[in-house]
């Protein structure tokens, strides 16, 4: 279930982290908003997740789900380089994501 709480609160990071772009510095009232909540229930679901699962693990596989996310996101909404290398880092990020999930103990 922990690590259910993990990948739930890495998506939230993807949807804070490309919130921000919509939020014009926090100017529009609606995105900021919806941001924060996601910020919050982002931090609060890995701060669950963190009982059981080791911090560093934990806060390692956060990141690379908000990375590749963000990444991916950025990718399709807008209009980022989508270059057969950056296309490979971000496998490696979510192979190494895998991997501490998998290695885990």
């Amino acid at each position: 279930m922990d690590w259910i709480l993990l990948a739930l609160a890495g998506c939230l990071e993807c949807v804070w982290a490309v919130g921000l772009k919509y939020t014009g510095g926090f100017s529009k009232p609606l995105p900021s908003v919806l941001t924060i909540a996601a910020m919050a229930c982002s931090f609060w679901l890995l701060s669950l997740a963190m009982k059981t699962i080791p911090a560093g693990t934990a806060y390692a596989v956060w990141t690379g789900i908000g990375a590749a996310g963000v990444a991916i996101a950025g990718m399709l909404l807008f209009q980022e380089s989508r270059d057969i290398a950056r296309i490979l880092c971000i496998l490696l990020i979510v192979a190494g994501v895998a991997g501490l999930r998998f290695f885990a103990r």
